[in-house]
């Protein structure tokens, strides 16, 4: 991990190439195949073209939540609150589900003018004027625990975010969110909330794609992983060793796993992958004794990266499934930290569908990784093709 440096990791981004708005349609967007080591160009519209009947696509079924949300103090300055992910109650659907206070971990913007006391939010429901307010608790690393409560008992958590809160686009849009973000920065077929930012690689499918995906006999399949703000967080530093990886909650069933056991798999963007490969590394932990019932699923950042025992990946996938029988829920609820970095060998996906990233970021460096050093004609490619890059920009299916 040394010998990465992250200035090998770079391409020159202008803002002009910066997709700051979605296509009209979702599948026109343009879609680069790297496949049996030949780089080409075709529509979104097409993927199906280059996938085969023994695929199975893994989709992140995630959906973002109306995270940030602007509030006032009595002075009438204006406080932002960034929900990143519960503290009280920990896990998303009871959180979400609360009719009471809760507890959340959050960015704040303007933090100086918010010492103490509490802010606030008038919004309207059912014609009636409520509020919802925040207390701003101890410091949890970077951010802070905030407590939310509000005047409407009949209202969830999710009910006053969705009444008060506003879409997290990504920072480097730099444009405030607008109405078409709230149904454009969600894929279709999302259903579990608790992202604050998108799986972007699901946001070129549509309908028609999915029926041309059925017709086909390719399966499908999902996996929830809640996509937290450190997807943008940039790597401070020259060295990789040195960057702290956010750490996200994920959800498998038993059935997914399954159907993972019984064809090439394709990731339908990053998050899923990170998901598929650490649904791996905990069935080793399992096995190898090193689960920590303590602490539950869990993958640590460089667990990959020290000396295990050779396992693959049939046996992994078993010893998780027997775990999941183990449970009331049968549903594997973990968390993940890991980081992939080139010299990583991956476990489960054997193809990759995933939009344009960052340069010096850790989901470049994920990239690289799974396409080894083709990774930089796929940006040239991309670069010289006019391809429109980053969350709402074009798409790419990658083979190595």
């Amino acid at each position: 991990m040394k010998n990465i440096n992250l200035e090998d990791y770079s391409y020159t981004l202008h803002e002009s190439k910066i997709a700051k708005y979605p296509l009209k349609e979702r599948d026109q967007s343009s879609l680069l195949l790297s496949l049996s080591g030949k780089i080409s160009h075709d529509k979104f519209r097409n993927i199906v073209n280059y996938l085969s009947g023994n695929d199975i696509l893994v989709f992140n079924d995630s959906r973002v939540v109306r995270a940030r949300i602007h509030m006032k103090k009595e002075t009438g300055a204006m406080i932002e609150v960034f929900c990143l992910e519960p503290h009280l109650p920990i896990d998303f659907e009871r959180n979400f589900a609360s009719y009471g206070p809760v507890k959340w971990k959050c960015l704040i913007g303007n933090l100086k003018k918010w010492k103490s006391g509490l802010i606030s939010k008038k919004f309207t429901h059912n014609g009636t004027e409520r509020y919802v307010w925040a207390k701003r608790l101890e410091k949890a690393g970077d951010s802070w625990i905030v407590e939310f409560d509000w005047n409407d008992k009949s209202l969830t958590f999710s009910d006053v975010l969705t009444l008060t809160g506003r879409i997290p686009i990504p920072p480097y849009l730099n444009r405030p969110d607008e109405d078409l973000d709230i149904d454009r920065y969600q894929t279709i077929y999302c259903k579990t909330d608790g992202s604050v930012a998108a799986p972007t690689a699901g946001l070129h499918f549509t309908e028609r794609v999915l029926k041309d995906i059925e017709s086909k006999g390719i399966k499908k399949t999902s996996v929830t992983l809640h996509v937290s703000s450190g997807t943008f967080k940039p790597v401070k530093g020259l060295n990789i060793t040195d960057h702290e990886m956010h750490t996200e909650h994920f959800y498998v069933t038993p059935e997914s796993i399954e159907a993972i056991k019984s064809g090439r798999v394709i990731s339908v963007g990053t998050t899923s992958l990170r998901t598929l490969e650490s649904i791996y590394w905990i069935g080793v932990n399992l096995i190898s004794a090193r689960f920590n019932p303590a602490i539950g699923p869990y993958v640590g950042q460089w667990d990959p990266y020290g000396p295990h025992r050779d396992i693959s990946s049939a046996e992994a996938l078993d010893a998780v499934l027997g775990y999941i029988e183990s449970l009331p829920t049968r549903i594997l609820e973990a968390r993940t930290s890991l980081i992939i970095v080139p010299g990583y060998r991956f476990r489960i996906v054997k193809g990759l569908i995933t939009n344009f990233h960052q340069p010096k970021s850790t989901l470049l460096l994920l990239l690289a990784a799974f396409a080894g050093e083709r990774w930089r004609e796929i940006y040239d490619y991309a670069l010289k093709n006019d391809f429109r890059l980053l969350s709402y920009g074009d798409s790419s299916l990658i083979i190595p």
